[in-house]
């Protein structure tokens, strides 16, 4: 059984999630993973989302105030028992569905150039491409998405 949880940024199986995830893009990033990880804080988020397949945390997201119109989405992760289920979709449609109840009518985000199933996951749910903002103007590696909700 596949349950949703929303949560915060204090919750253990969110951090440990997280951990794997922030693992996994040190692998990939290279050199460039410590510009990426100090943007990647979890300290403050309020809105998080963990996903659990009979009990077992194996999925995560966040999303954080961006403008006065859009949430950030963070902190995207599946662990690797957990891929190929809709699990992120999963994860991504709840997190849309709070920022719709939180007042907010957008949603943005950056990925990586690397992480070519973020890619096609948020393409897939309706992600359009958009100019690189705010600190990934200019970085080769980062993708950057928005949707409207």
């Amino acid at each position: 059984m596949i349950e949703t949880r929303r949560t915060d940024s204090d919750d253990p199986d969110f951090k440990a999630l997280v951990k794997l995830l922030d693992a996994d893009l040190a692998a990939r990033d290279g050199e460039d993973h410590s510009f990426y990880s100090q943007f990647n804080k979890i300290d403050k988020i309020r809105h998080a989302v963990v996903c659990y397949e009979n009990g077992t945390p194996i999925g995560c997201g966040a999303i954080k105030a961006f403008d006065e119109a859009a949430m950030e989405v963070k902190r995207m992760y599946v662990s690797p028992e957990g891929r190929k289920k809709g699990i992120a979709t999963r994860v991504l449609a709840e997190l849309e569905q709070w920022a719709k109840e939180l007042g907010y009518t957008r949603c943005v985000l950056e990925t990586g150039k690397r992480q070519p199933e973020a890619i096609a996951l948020y393409e897939k749910n309706g992600y359009a491409r958009t100019p690189n903002y705010g600190q990934y103007v200019g970085i080769e590696n980062s993708v950057c998405f928005a949707k409207d909700l």
